[in-house]
């Protein structure tokens, strides 16, 4: 499968249902998938996926917050700790641990200290926050090599203008998943942002 830098967040997920949204996310061509810990069950949702679809996707947490979190998420088979914050202690365990680390960052300082700490990339949160015109100017101090994805207010119709920002991919919550919300109409939103996804990265 081509590998594309979007990262579903199924916050609300339930057990029971995480392996026909999972079903529907790798069949329209999302492979990282990212349960938040505050979720129903988190741990029994991150070891459903890991067991389906572990060797066709990245299967991890998000809302990670301490070091005990990460051990939990490994123990589940989760490969993939994302957090809203840029916590040394996370960033360091995960790394010990052999899983990629994506904290949250917003500031040139928080990202220089992620990186420090051994971050795989860095998730900026809130992304609108930080917006166009900070992402350029951040992007223009942070070593060449460095993964930055944008989550929160980010979307389908302005992936582009991301991308031409300096973005590598973006975590998507509530406009692809939210509680209540079937396999089949998921499905449906993922292949839309497929799409957008490799026409702005064509």
């Amino acid at each position: 499968m081509k590998q594309r830098n979007l990262i579903a967040i199924l916050r609300g997920v339930t057990p029971d249902e995480a392996p026909s949204i999972g079903a529907a996310l790798v069949d329209a061509g999302i492979n990282v998938i990212e349960v938040p810990l505050n979720s129903p069950d988190p741990l029994a949702s991150i070891s459903s996926l890991a067991g389906q679809f572990g060797t066709q996707a990245t299967i991890g947490a998000g809302t990670v917050l301490s070091a005990a979190d990460v051990r939990a998420v490994a123990e589940a088979g989760g490969k993939l700790i994302v957090s809203p914050n840029a916590d040394p202690d996370v960033v360091s365990e995960t790394c010990r641990l052999g899983l990629e680390s994506w904290p949250g960052v917003l500031t040139p300082t928080e990202c220089f200290a992620a990186l420090k700490a051994g971050a795989t990339g860095l998730k900026v949160f809130p992304g609108f926050q930080m917006g166009l015109e900070g992402l350029k100017a951040v992007r223009a101090v942070l070593p060449t090599e460095t993964r930055v994805y944008m989550v929160g207010g980010v979307g389908p119709d302005d992936f582009g203008a991301w991308r031409q920002a300096g973005a590598d991919g973006f975590g998507i919550g509530s406009a692809l998943y939210k509680p209540g919300r079937s396999a089949l109409d998921v499905g449906e939103i993922a292949k839309e942002m497929v799409s957008a996804y490799d026409a702005a990265f064509a």
